[in-house]
């Protein structure tokens, strides 16, 4: 809406800026402008119309001057430029209202263009635009000279940006988990990860995996672990060796020979251990590597063994922890996602912000990545112009031609009405010109 004039000089001295009377967007808005459209279209016809009235209120006048006998010869110039006028005017005010409606309302042929032939113009802009500004090169063309990569890469090195990068990362995250349902998550981790675990024969590969520990002597410093335990263990156990010689020995027996006896017991327990744990080769050593090497091949390849592990795999997955484990994995994985979301310095966050800020940086100094960056993004758009093309140019055919006939030449002429006014205007100035003209050159040459 324009302005009334004055109000700017109150604004200035008020110096408070207008409040606005209603959001600057949305239907409300679309209807102010389209309301502006149709009042400067409302006034470029008035003014177009007065240029015709203007130049038959002359040719009328130059009329009367003339049936009176006045006026002289510059009345027959006037009246001839304005008569001139006065048909470029209804020509070009016939040829723009044939475009979008019947002239007063009468059924001439091949007028109200656009209300009948909307489909086919709404065809033919399709055609124009897919032909173009659709085709795969001028896309290309446009996406390279954007410097898509080098600008993106400038604007994620900024700290700024990329911290509000990492903070609208964390607002989609909280979205986003919030968005589902427990239920869902845990049965997509019971269905995909548990009982993924479950299905398959545990022998045969947790004996494949020992038999190939074994090879390698992976098992080694476990038996080493063993031994000095053992060893530590015997060390440790005067009291407990004694208390049993005491318990189980014979009634008669007298006590310094259960005293011997224990002392014999303990020094052999410690001498073994040692030799366990100190040679390699010990024969305790070498029958557990045979006990492994068993082990693993009846895994393997023993139906009995191969059944026993199925029957302690079911007793564990039978368990109450692992039958929860979903449930508490996404109740763990959910708590550490929200919390790290909403601390502005988790490691989340600062990752997130970090990793942005590093990208920026290479893509703002290495050509190299922007070249790669700059292949992707043109193949993408070649690809999805060369295949999806067609449909983003029906987007404009289909949108006219659901338009009603009215409707469509109502909107066209909202949008170009305006200056198709300047037509009429200048019909009627230059009708007015060539009339002058042919009027003068006739009079010379047949007056002269």
């Amino acid at each position: 809406m324009e302005q009334p004039a004055g109000s700017a000089g109150v604004l200035e001295k008020s110096g408070r800026a207008p409040k606005p009377t209603a959001p600057p967007g949305g239907a409300f808005a679309d209807l102010m402008d389209e309301e502006g459209k149709k009042r400067e279209l409302w006034r470029m016809k008035a003014i177009a119309t007065g240029f015709l009235l203007v130049a038959t209120v002359i040719y009328l006048f130059c009329r009367w001057t003339e049936s009176r006998g006045a006026g002289g010869e510059w009345v027959g110039y006037v009246r001839a430029a304005s008569e001139a006028g006065m048909v470029g005017a209804l020509a070009d005010w016939f040829a723009v209202t044939a475009l979008f409606r019947h002239p007063l309302g009468l059924p001439i042929p091949h007028t109200a263009i656009i209300r009948k032939k909307k489909d086919q113009l709404g065809a033919g802009l399709g055609d124009f635009v897919r032909t173009n500004f659709l085709s795969p090169d001028a896309v290309a063309e446009k996406v390279n000279s954007a410097q898509i990569s080098l600008r993106l890469g400038r604007w994620m090195a900024d700290p700024e940006h990329a911290a509000r990068v990492s903070d609208e990362s964390a607002t989609i995250l909280r979205a986003v988990v919030g968005v589902l349902r427990d239920e869902d998550v845990e049965q997509i981790i019971d269905q995909t990860i548990v009982k993924r675990i479950a299905e398959p024969l545990w022998g045969p590969p947790i004996g494949k995996v020992l038999d190939e520990l074994i090879s390698e002597n992976r098992q080694a410093p476990l038996l080493d672990l063993l031994a000095e335990r053992a060893h530590q263990w015997a060390l440790d156990s005067q009291e407990t060796i004694d208390r049993i010689v005491n318990r189980d020995a014979p009634g008669w027996a007298p006590k310094f020979v259960n005293s011997l006896l224990a002392e014999r017991i303990y020094r052999e327990l410690v001498e073994f251990t040692w030799k366990v744990r100190t040679q390699p080769d010990h024969e305790v050593r070498l029958a557990a590597n045979r006990f492994l090497e068993d082990f693993a091949r009846d895994l393997q390849f023993d139906d009995a063994m191969i059944k026993k592990a199925e029957r302690i795999k079911s007793e564990l997955m039978g368990r109450e922890e692992i039958t929860g484990l979903a449930h508490a994995t996404w109740r763990a994985a959910k708590r550490m996602i929200l919390e790290s979301a909403e601390d502005p310095n988790s490691t989340l966050r600062r990752k997130v912000q970090e990793n942005v800020q590093t990208l920026g940086e290479r893509l703002s100094t290495d050509p190299e990545m922007r070249d790669k960056v700059d292949g992707w993004l043109e193949r993408g758009v070649r690809y999805l112009v060369a295949n999806y093309g067609d449909e983003f140019a029906t987007l404009v055919s289909d949108t006219v031609a659901r338009w009603d006939g009215e409707e469509a030449s109502r909107k066209i002429e909202l949008a170009a009405g305006k200056d198709l006014q300047f037509i009429r205007i200048n019909g009627t100035v230059v009708g007015s010109l060539a009339g002058l003209a042919i009027y003068t050159v006739s009079h010379l040459l047949f007056n002269g």
